[in-house]
């Protein structure tokens, strides 16, 4: 899932924003030692943040039907997750780093969600939107001067993205037959002898008769009680 959302970012911004430049797109993090190394124009998606998104959340179940439009199971919906990637530009320049920055910005701010056609794999069979939002406040419990400081770098110009992958791996869990036109049919038999009047326990009623008491075992409390109870 993570990775086809990188293929689908990967694939939006050589097509769209970077279309004819040598820019290399990569996700690795852009610690000092790896600033270090680079040596050709570079745009860095960094994943450093993955965490559900609860306003998406949906309770209850969903149906799945056949060819016929019967019910043959249920499953629980798409719970999303959002990915935040801090996006940064690396060149010999700030200028150009700038200007790296400005065409990727206008970009995302063309889409609201990830372009169903450069959707992949499980993304692109399930078919539901994978909707993202870039350049939004960060939440409260982080700012972005701590992740660079987690990562031992000096802070620099970024854009922060925030894509909401939908994850559809739940239970599924069989629905039982369908009831026909015909409805419920009901059937009365005889019953089994180790359950028959016969074998089952007994208590006295007010005009002294015994009836037997259904629905116990013998040897059960209910039993017990029964066979107890002073005549």
């Amino acid at each position: 899932m993570i990775h086809e959302v990188d293929e689908a970012l990967r694939t939006m911004f050589r097509t769209d924003a970077l279309t004819g430049g040598q820019v290399v797109v990569v996700f690795d993090a852009p610690t000092r030692d790896w600033a270090a190394k680079v040596n050709a124009p570079t745009v860095n998606l960094y994943l450093y943040d993955i965490r559900e998104d609860m306003r998406r959340r949906e309770r209850g179940l969903l149906n799945e039907y056949d060819e016929q439009g019967t019910v043959v199971a249920r499953r629980r919906p798409p719970r999303y997750f959002k990915l935040s990637y801090l996006i940064t530009a690396w060149t010999r320049r700030p200028e150009d780093e700038h200007r790296l920055l400005s065409s990727l910005l206008s970009c995302l701010l063309r889409y609201e969600a990830l372009p169903a056609d450069q959707l992949t794999g499980t993304l692109g069979e399930i078919g539901v939107s994978v909707p993202m939002t870039v350049a939004l406040p960060p939440p409260e419990d982080r700012s972005f001067a701590d992740v660079w400081s987690a990562l031992g770098g000096e802070l620099k110009p970024s854009l922060d993205l925030v894509v909401s992958v939908p994850v559809t791996e739940s239970p599924v869990y069989p629905a039982s037959p369908p009831v026909g036109e015909e409805g419920v049919q009901l059937g009365f038999g005889e019953m089994p002898p180790d359950q028959s009047s016969a074998g089952a326990p007994t208590q006295r009623m007010p005009n002294g008769t015994h009836l037997p008491v259904y629905g116990t075992r013998r040897g059960g409390i209910a039993s017990r009680v029964a066979e107890e109870r002073p005549e």
